[in-house]
């Protein structure tokens, strides 16, 4: 296969990455790279799904990974993942043989190891630029439910219609549930025997770069999570914190001990990212230096500054990623010759093992199992949002009262831009139709 007909077959099916922020997976072919990472690490608490689809689907897996490799001439496969993640590295140990690109590249058992560039950095030893892609170091990484949705695309001509997504938290029985793209968060937590507190919120994906969301959500091609938490729990009130006060607490608080910089996982990298200098200058007003408030730039929002290293409860993260935002706004990007910094000599002391900072944000108790139900879930309702990645959202192509079947396209992609087209994931009767969504009932 050729690869533009991959990179065509894919935008077709509507592969996103199945996670983070949605990148549409056709634009991440290049002919550029020389090496093609699987990103198995999943290395937030509570999260399951990843590791547990490479268990179930190796093959498959190193098989399109193949494909992919073979397309853009890539000469290596990496399949990241950590060692504890025993299931699914014996399943890759089984299959390897038959694909010799590949090998297992063990990643230390800490957080953020998921983050892209730190995953680079674990496996290849290449540092990726402040700001720049993964690209730029001849490495293109997905991540595994987004590649089998690509093995989908090639053997069953199958567009992205379901999602797998854990339930976890206080449910009575915690689940990795395939659910059809567009059912709500309610019918999964059900699914999963139900809440078992009574005053309780919900985190939409991990318990650190997730955020507060509400049952009547719906999954979309992004959806790994949806973790219930009482409502005093420590992750919520942190994802409920004002930012008003957020930013008062820490011009009364902040005692530049520099823990946020020294445990930033950026940071260890060489990249200009300083959360306690920014902190000072926000919390002070001197902007007589600029650095500290450019370097939000290249913030990966992992959080671990103000979830795990922050002795204060402050929350840096939050409030680097308004500025980061604010500076987007104003057309401010990353520039591409910042000073960097070598490798930290001392970043393997500074880095936070997974479950050290499980117990830390108090959820040792909620790790438990969830294992992959056997089958799909059903409903009678679909919401599907025709805005499922980054880049310009899906058109609407049908219209109320129009009869689908699952799999169609309900909504088309933007000639010309960054945009995937979306599928109808149940059969039925279109109900309802805006600019945002399309509703159809079975």
């Amino acid at each position: 296969m050729k690869l533009q007909e991959l990179s065509v077959l894919m935008q077709n099916a509507g592969v996103a990455g199945a996670g983070g922020a949605g990148f549409p997976s056709y634009a991440k072919l290049n002919a550029a790279a020389d090496t093609i990472i699987l990103n198995c690490a999943e290395c937030e608490p509570l999260l399951k799904l990843h590791r547990q689809v490479l268990a179930k689907y190796a093959n498959e897996i190193l098989a399109t990974l193949t494909v992919i490799a073979d397309c853009v001439e890539a000469d290596s496969i990496i399949i990241a993942v950590k060692p504890h993640y025993k299931e699914a590295v014996d399943a890759v140990k089984a299959v390897l043989p038959s694909y010799p690109k590949a090998r297992i590249g063990l990643l230390p058992e800490v957080y953020p190891a998921g983050d892209e560039v730190v995953t680079i950095y674990e496996t290849t030893g290449r540092v990726v630029k402040p700001g720049a892609l993964p690209i730029t170091v001849g490495v293109t990484v997905f991540n595994v439910e987004t590649v089998y949705n690509i093995y989908r695309a090639l053997h069953e001509s199958a567009p992205v219609t379901e999602k797998y997504v854990t339930i976890t938290g206080a449910v009575a029985n915690p689940v990795t549930l395939l659910a059809p793209i567009g059912c709500t968060y309610q019918e999964l937590i059900a699914l999963a025997g139900g809440a078992t507190v009574s005053d309780y919120k919900l985190v939409g994906g991990g318990p650190m770069t997730g955020r507060i969301v509400s049952e009547s959500d719906v999954v979309t091609k992004t959806s790994n999570a949806i973790i219930v938490l009482p409502e005093s729990h420590y992750v919520i009130q942190k994802k409920s914190s004002s930012i008003k006060i957020d930013m008062k607490r820490a011009m009364a608080a902040c005692c530049q001990c520099r823990m946020c910089t020294d445990l930033c996982s950026r940071n260890l990298l060489g990249h200009p990212i300083e959360p306690h200098a920014f902190m000072r200058g926000a919390c002070t007003g001197a902007t007589a230096n600029v650095a500290p408030f450019l370097g939000t730039m290249y913030c990966s929002q992992c959080g671990l500054c103000e979830m795990y290293a922050c002795g204060q409860g402050l929350s840096p993260r939050t409030l680097i990623g308004e500025y980061k935002n604010g500076l987007r706004a104003q057309g401010v990007k990353p520039d591409p010759n910042v000073k960097t910094d070598p490798v930290e000599p001392a970043r393997s002391g500074r880095m936070v093992p997974v479950d050290r900072l499980t117990a830390r944000l108090g959820l040792s108790s909620y790790d438990k199992p969830a294992p992959i139900a056997k089958d799909t879930v059903k409903v009678s309702s679909v919401k599907i949002m025709l805005g499922q990645c980054i880049g310009v959202p899906a058109a609407a192509a049908v219209r109320v009262g129009d009869a689908v079947h699952a799999g169609d396209v309900v909504g088309t992609a933007a000639e010309g831009k960054l945009s995937m087209p979306v599928h109808a994931s149940i059969s039925g009767t279109v109900a309802e139709v805006t600019d945002k969504y399309v509703v159809i009932r079975a």
